[in-house]
């Protein structure tokens, strides 16, 4: 059981769930002060941009400050990695689409989710390509 706790340590897991969580907050913040009930169009500042910060949050738990010791561990890391990542991505998307309810027509939730997507897999995609800090 040690295992597993170093890692999430080792990954800022722990705090990373409280960042999701004050991402949502700032979001819910800023859709209230919108008044997107009488136009749902105003919703666009919150749909489009909330889920670059909720990806950048996620993008800093995939950096690892000793890559050298996770490619000689008896245990290879990439399952515990891809566990990590549709984990954090479903905890965002359900925590910033609270932010967008109603009119799922138009800008709600799935429109969220759908960028939330998009933007954790183009961190990740990076993360890949060029590694994970500057992703």
């Amino acid at each position: 059981m040690n295992g597993p706790l170093r890692y999430a340590r080792s990954r800022a897991l722990p705090l990373a769930p409280a960042a999701l969580a004050g991402t949502a907050a700032f979001a819910v913040w800023a859709a209230g002060l919108l008044d997107a009930c009488l136009d749902p169009d105003r919703r666009v500042p919150v749909v489009a941009p909330a889920p670059l910060p909720a990806s950048a949050v996620i993008g800093t738990s995939l950096y690892s400050a000793s890559a050298e010791l996770d490619r000689t561990a008896v245990r290879p890391w990439w399952p515990r990695r891809l566990a990590q990542l549709p984990a954090l991505t479903a905890l965002a998307g359900g925590l910033l689409s609270l932010a967008v309810l109603g009119h799922p027509d138009v800008f709600g939730p799935p429109a969220v989710l759908r960028n939330t997507l998009g933007c954790t897999g183009l961190t990740a995609a990076a993360a890949v390509l060029f590694g994970a800090r500057p992703s």
